[in-house]
């Protein structure tokens, strides 16, 4: 094998190790710690009105206006996995932007109108598990 095949070979070996490096990482950069983010002893009832959705990995967000005695305030709820969601009875189109709804969470501990949602009762009527990933968190019957 000539230098310049040899060098050409080396460095597709090069790229390859370090995609799989960078896809492995990837996940866990993406990820957070429920007890580092949340505050389990901090409990909040949200009713509100959809603003926005993201049905994304690693968790969606449910984004809604809140009025209170201040005025409209913007929250927002992360909630689990797509996946999760979808095992527990949601689907992709279960919110929708307009929707009315009631979010039970915990507050964020760094003290934004960020929650993270436990139940949402969705505008059908149903209550639905919403794939919270704190450790007191319990599955709806």
């Amino acid at each position: 094998m000539d230098i310049a095949a040899h060098t050409h070979t080396r460095r597709v070996i090069i790229a390859i190790v370090a995609g799989f490096a960078l896809a492995a990482l990837q996940p866990v950069a993406a990820h957070h710690s429920f007890a580092a983010e949340f505050d389990a002893n901090k409990p909040i009832n949200l009713k509100g009105t959809v603003t926005r959705i993201e049905w994304a990995n690693p968790h969606i967000w449910v984004y809604l206006d809140v009025k209170n005695d201040e005025g409209v305030q913007p929250w927002q709820c992360e909630g689990g996995p797509p996946n999760t969601l979808t095992r527990n009875g949601w689907t992709k189109d279960s919110l929708k932007v307009g929707d009315q709804v009631t979010i039970d969470g915990v507050l964020a501990k760094d003290g934004s109108k960020t929650c993270n949602a436990r139940l949402v009762k969705l505008p059908d009527g149903r209550s639905v598990f919403a794939g919270s990933s704190g450790e007191t968190q319990q599955r709806q019957p």
